[in-house]
């Protein structure tokens, strides 16, 4: 049992790990050498696009930046505990595998929220960014942008005209773009909700189960003792 945990505990650090710092080494490379809005050509259907975000993944933006950084720390705080109480509860190695990539994910978005308006310059049309002493970059701590670099406009064409009210808008499939850390986010809830449904509908943040059994037993057995003792009372009764 201790080997076991020490080897999921082992691996879902590392695994957070290795995923931060893949998603920290693509951004860093993206934001030092290239244009804000610059593309790069990979294919017809893929493209390297710097763009700069102050929402969520895939750029959506729905409340205040502050409110933002500060749920996702929350939200972080939150998985890691639940990791970890899965880790030492026995969970599946898929199921921490996951929870380690939704953690990563989420972990790399927020570094760019509370650091990089930290250390960088700001980056433009015209400047590429660079690395500025601690406290002097483009804005303070939790309002760092977020650097998204994958596009994929799978479909790119126009509505045909004859289509009502659309007819002739250009239309893009699929138009987001979004970075490493998204991905690890969206691969990893994908996969939570089509293989461990039932891991997610007994979400808990009990102790452990080894902790739940033993006191369930020790329920168990002091009622034993009390049906034994009012047993016990009842034969003493009669034979007076």
């Amino acid at each position: 049992m201790a080997l076991r945990l020490f080897n999921k505990g082992s691996v879902a650090c590392l695994l957070v790990l290795l995923l931060l710092v893949i998603d920290q080494i693509i951004k860093i490379e993206v934001k030092t050498n290239m244009f804000l809005h610059e593309s790069v050509r990979v294919t017809d259907w893929f493209y390297i696009y710097f763009i700069e975000n102050e929402g969520m993944a895939y750029g959506m933006t729905f409340i205040n930046k502050l409110v933002l950084t500060l749920f996702r720390i929350i939200a972080v705080i939150i998985i890691g505990i639940y990791l970890f109480r899965q880790v030492r509860n026995g969970a599946r190695w898929g199921y921490v595998v996951c929870l380690s990539m939704l953690l990563a994910g989420a972990g790399g978005n927020i570094i760019d929220c509370l650091c990089y308006g930290q250390v960088f310059s700001p980056s433009t049309n015209v400047t590429l960014a660079h690395f500025v002493p601690w406290g002097e970059g483009y804005a303070p701590v939790f309002y760092g942008k977020v650097v998204d670099m994958f596009y994929f406009p799978i479909i790119d064409t126009y509505l045909p005209d004859w289509l009502p009210i659309w007819g002739g808008d250009h239309f893009i499939f699929f138009s987001p773009i979004f970075n490493f850390a998204d991905s690890c986010i969206s691969v990893s809830v994908v996969a939570l909700l089509l293989f461990f449904r039932r891991e997610l509908g007994e979400i808990s943040f009990s102790s452990s189960k080894k902790e739940e059994n033993e006191e369930g037993a020790e329920n168990r057995e002091g009622k034993k003792s009390v049906e034994v003792e009012n047993v016990s009372n009842e034969e003493t009764n009669n034979q007076k």
